[in-house]
């Protein structure tokens, strides 16, 4: 009987032949053990806990670590009890954009309720030194053209995103109904009176014959459950809620001088980390980056943009350079690349991953899925193999830069972009602590375990992500009511079940509005709340023009379009690709999938762009098929 190993090895042997090498070429390495290699360094990494080796920081004894730091204390107001056409649940991007898309619409009379002190989402809340986007800034920051911003750097940095966040807020009058420091309790539909009551922890009783729920999908910090968290006597918080007072410097002036005599931990090395890490370096007295797992970590290209960087005196300019560059992502060859970066770099080099057609083309023939999935894993080897050289090449130390290197496929992790991230482990200052993805064993009261050996700092910084995987009712913190007192955790207790992703039966007047399942996959996620935005202002914009008390999709559509999802061969595929992969949030840990996930398969499957193509066909035939109307 075979080994795995010789399994494997007949397998891809038995899919090579002529035509698959001839187009493969020669290979500069050997697949079977490289594959071996990725899932030895996965199986060390999963631990049984999947998502719950993390703790939140929104109740319990580490409360404090989600607080807002950047609001004074004390803020009151006096309890609303009025009514608003509609209220939307959260105040980033998504909240934004339909916010600025119903006033478009002509539908004025809109509130945006949010426990933050200001607009901004995520951008509000991560000011640690050296935030940025990591999609090109011309493509991922909203409303450019309506604004006529031109963005100061290719990837903007966090104050610009603050920026921005408040002049959209000023510009479409958002700033004028908007409740801040708030966080709703119970939202309820009121089937006598067709609408929605909100009811908040300042007392509120709001009602609104729209609900529209555009919480950010990742905005609930966590930490890792080590051993001892709470003893450690050293100052220590959260990446999201960065603490200037003892850092020095601020979220426009990142000198962290406040470090100079300090030992610093940063504990995490995933896209937060990547940022945070060199710019820690420049000032701490010693630094350590205790890492689990590292990032692949490719070039950025980061430099200021001049204001004629893109042109946008042409209409429309930002929408198309969005689809130029999703279209690229999609492996749809364009005749120009707008954005030429990272991304669309190493995509033309994974072809063959996304599209069976340009291997259709090489062969002269229809691939079989084995030879597709073949070529498509060399292609990947190879896109990873240039990033561990990157590795090699720029790190001095030969154990540190071995330790930097990932071992897993492109996708499985949110790939990173940086220009300095790598350079930072030259500084004699600064220490790489790989676990050997085992992670931190235990706090003391005055340091860091690993292997046995305490490390002594002085703050511990934790760029440890977000809850991910979670149901929707966590996600929002409150369950949602529709029709006859069903509870949306109760309506979505066996899967998602939705129209577009947007709406669902039984919860009249219902929008949402984000990366949720039944959306689609989408690298820009802000692309994809504008298409989202742009669909959701429709629907109330006719609610209103046809005088419509409520409006929600009939059972048979939704059923109809849960199927589309759920039969979608393209999250089979993404299923068991993630599945292989090494722990993350992608993936709930190595644990696999959950019904109530919001991040693992279930999307639209025929890519970003035929996703929005499809929205808009909806809306151009103009007679809101598959919604009841009353």
């Amino acid at each position: 009987m075979l080994d795995q190993d010789d399994g494997e090895g007949c397998r891809m042997n038995a899919v090579r032949g002529r035509e698959i090498d001839t187009v493969i070429g020669n290979l500069e390495f050997d697949p079977v053990a490289l594959k071996r290699k990725y899932e030895q360094e996965r199986d060390k990494r999963i631990v049984p806990e999947g998502h719950d080796q993390y703790v939140p920081t929104i109740e319990g004894r580490f409360a404090d670590y989600g607080k807002d730091p950047w609001v004074s204390p004390g803020f009151s107001r006096a309890a609303l009890n009025d009514h608003t056409e509609v209220i939307v649940a959260g105040g980033g991007f998504g909240g934004l954009l339909v916010g600025a898309r119903l006033r478009e619409a002509g539908v004025t009379d809109v509130r945006i309720i949010d426990e933050a002190g200001d607009f901004g989402g995520t951008w509000y809340w991560n000011r640690y030194p050296g935030a940025m986007c990591d999609i090109e800034a011309h493509i991922y920051m909203p409303l450019l053209e309506e604004l006529n911003h031109a963005p100061r750097h290719r990837y903007a940095y966090a104050p610009e995103m603050l920026e921005l966040s408040r002049k959209i807020g000023e510009r479409y009058g958002l700033y004028d109904k908007a409740c801040f420091q708030t966080v709703i309790t119970e939202a309820r539909w009121l089937e006598d009176q067709k609408q929605w009551l909100i009811e908040t922890d300042r007392g509120d009783r709001m009602t609104a014959n729209h609900f529209v729920l555009a919480c950010g999908r990742q905005s609930l910090p966590k930490l890792p459950g080590i051993a001892g968290i709470g003893d450690f006597e050293g100052h220590a918080f959260h990446s999201s809620r960065w603490d200037y007072a003892y850092t020095g410097g601020s979220a426009d002036d990142a000198r962290l001088t406040g470090l100079r005599d300090k030992r610093v931990a940063v504990i995490g090395t995933g896209a937060t980390a990547v940022q945070i890490v060199p710019e820690v370096a420049k000032w701490a007295r010693e630094l350590f980056v205790f890492q689990r797992t590292p990032s692949a970590v490719y070039i950025r290209g980061q430099r200021e943009t001049p204001p004629d960087y893109a042109d946008m005196s042409k209409p429309g300019w930002q929408k198309e350079r969005r689809e130029n560059f999703q279209k690229i992502l999609g492996a749809k060859p364009q005749d120009v690349d707008y954005v030429a970066d990272g991304w669309t770099e190493l995509t033309v080099r994974m072809k063959p991953v996304l599209s069976s057609r340009e291997l259709a083309a090489r062969l002269n023939r229809k691939p079989t899925p084995e030879e597709h999935e073949f070529v498509a894993e060399i292609s990947d080897y190879r896109v990873m193999n240039a990033i561990r050289t990157r590795v090699e090449e720029i790190v001095k130390d030969p154990s540190t830069a071995e330790a930097l290197k990932p071992w897993y496929r492109w996708l499985c992790k949110r790939p990173c972009f940086h220009d300095d991230y790598l350079d930072a482990f030259n500084r004699p200052s600064v220490h790489l602590v790989d676990t050997g993805g085992r992670g931190v064993e235990q706090f003391t009261r005055h340091g860091i375990v690993v292997d046995g050996h305490e490390y002594k700092v002085d703050c511990a910084i934790f760029a440890t992500g977000f809850e991910a995987g979670i149901s929707y009712v966590r996600l929002t913190g409150f369950d949602v009511v529709g029709r006859e007192g069903r509870r949306l955790s109760e309506h979505w207790r066996n899967g998602v079940r939705t129209l577009h992703g947007i709406t669902t039966d039984n919860f009249p007047n219902l929008l949402l509005v984000g990366g949720n399942q039944h959306s689609v996959a989408a690298v820009n996620a802000v692309h994809l709340l504008d298409e989202q935005a742009t669909h959701v202002a429709y629907i109330i914009q006719q609610a209103g023009e046809r005088r419509l008390q409520a409006i929600e999709p009939t059972t048979e559509a939704v059923d109809a379009y849960t199927e589309i999802i759920r039969s979608a061969p393209a999250n089979k595929v993404l299923v068991n690709f993630y599945s292989s992969c090494t722990p993350g949030y992608y993936n709930g840990e190595g644990k696999g999938a959950k019904s109530e996930d919001l991040f693992f398969g279930n999307r639209y499957g025929g890519g970003a762009m035929a996703f929005y193509q499809m929205l808009a066909d909806w809306r151009r035939e103009n007679n809101l098929e598959g919604m009841a109307l009353r």
